[in-house]
């Protein structure tokens, strides 16, 4: 596929899901840490304690990377290991380990692009109240700062968050993400304060390596098809209630109407919205699937306290998808992410795109040939990707300033809720003893990879 010179093509990872050694140097418990060893918290009671060992084995992980042949290494920094403790000192040590690994990639010619919050908030903030305080937001800019000074220009893009949807709705507003409160719509303050915090987070950055910075953030926007109203209402609640703020410096004023009957937004302060509106460089969109809704004749408020992930929208019915479907149960929609991607850059036309996510749950195994060599054959995936690598290209064609694309994942890990049931890697992990084989999928990427450098 004839993608522009320019174009940048990765893969990603998340601290928590891959590093391990959850107790080693100074790394103070997180949200997820405490979330995981909580019993019926996640499937089969899994936990991040080893994960893939990428802690130890970062050396190896990036020795796939160079392989694979990708422009950039989309990474997350955990503040556990940063700022573990309530007073905001730097523990050097964890500090120490993200340079080695900025480092380790600029020499072998890979960009990294360093996420700051991937969901691992250190638990002594939570204690203090996680993202219902709004104190939070303010300890967050104190550690990207502290990660920028040390690492500086040497890496390419500071995202400030990834999903905050998930660190707000999913995890406050409903119980299947830590620390899983089942708040609804008393996930609104955690939204505004994750908003507050990208803002801040970004004039940290800047404040430490000037206006030169490159700086994004990470949203997994919701595309929705089917009752113009239903959609309509899923987009104010999932979608605008981020994009208009960081990229306009406003709520929408549908968004107080339709949440007026279970949140008054009294916690958005003088002068809020100023810090939340931060240049950025680009807007990261994380795209897996698609959703069917419809209105329904239930009332939009049945219990003001109920736990949802969709605070406000009670009336909505979430119809079942069409078609192909993941391990995840997630359709497959390739015309989603051309779909998705031409909507924000009408709306905004402003920002640069990238495709900070995308990729597969599949229900992969290890065959082994004559010669005693391990593979994984995975044409679904395969499949999937090049499909929504030809969506990508489509919206190229139609103008929308897409910059880049990440695969998830480098490397099978732990899958959040789901443990280690599910796997997205283009690199299969045995977990017994965490070696790695590149899946088909991997050298199918290599292969094209380097097929654009000839």
């Amino acid at each position: 596929m004839d993608y522009p010179k320019e174009f940048v093509f990765g893969t990603a990872t998340a601290a928590y899901q891959i590093e391990g050694a959850v107790d080693e140097d100074g790394r103070c418990p997180s949200i997820w840490d405490t979330f995981s060893h909580t019993p019926g918290a996640t499937l089969a009671g899994d936990t991040g304690d080893v994960a893939t060992d990428s802690y130890h084995r970062w050396r190896e992980d990036l020795a796939l990377l160079s392989d694979l042949g990708v422009d950039a290494y989309r990474f997350s920094v955990a503040m556990p290991r940063v700022m573990p403790s309530a007073d905001g000192a730097i523990n050097h040590k964890g500090l120490d380990f993200y340079e080695g690994v900025v480092d380790g990639l600029l020499e072998r010619g890979i960009r990294p692009v360093v996420t700051l919050y991937h969901w691992d908030l250190p638990q002594y903030l939570e204690d203090a109240g996680g993202w219902l305080n709004r104190d939070t937001a303010y300890r967050l800019a104190e550690y990207a700062g502290a990660v920028a000074s040390r690492l500086g220009d040497r890496v390419d893009t500071y995202t400030t968050l990834n999903e905050p949807w998930c660190s707000s709705y999913l995890s406050y507003g409903a119980t299947e993400h830590a620390p899983g409160l089942g708040l609804g719509p008393g996930a609104f303050p955690a939204v505004h304060h994750l908003n507050l915090a990208h803002g801040l987070m970004v004039e940290a950055v800047r404040g430490e390596i000037g206006e030169q910075a490159r700086c994004s953030v990470t949203l997994n926007l919701q595309f929705n098809r089917g009752d113009a109203d239903a959609v309509h209402r899923l987009d104010l609640i999932g979608n605008r209630v981020w994009l208009d703020p960081m990229l306009r410096g406003y709520y929408p004023d549908e968004l107080f109407a339709v949440t007026k009957g279970i949140c008054d937004w009294g916690f958005v302060q003088d002068g809020d919205l100023e810090r939340i509106h931060q240049p950025l460089d680009v807007l990261g969109i994380n795209y897996y699937s698609t959703n069917l809704v419809a209105m329904s004749d239930r009332p939009q408020f049945p219990q003001s306290t109920a736990a949802s992930t969709c605070p406000g929208a009670s009336d909505v019915d979430w119809l079942p998808t069409p078609g192909a479907h993941t391990d995840m149960g997630w359709n497959i929609d390739p015309d989603g992410l051309y779909d998705l991607l031409v909507r924000v850059h009408n709306d905004y036309p402003e920002i640069a795109l990238m495709v900070t996510e995308n990729g597969m749950a599949c229900k992969d195994e290890v065959s082994v040939d004559e010669n005693g060599r391990k593979a994984v054959h995975d044409a679904d995936r395969i499949d999937y990707l090049s499909r929504h690598f030809e969506a990508a290209r489509r919206a190229l064609d139609a103008g929308v300033p897409l910059r880049g694309y990440f695969v998830w994942s480098l490397l099978d890990n732990f899958e959040w809720y789901y443990g280690y049931a599910k796997r997205f890697g283009i690199t299969y992990v045995d977990y017994a003893t965490q070696e790695r084989i590149p899946k088909d999928s991997f050298l199918w990427y290599r292969d094209m990879l380097a097929a654009r450098r000839r």
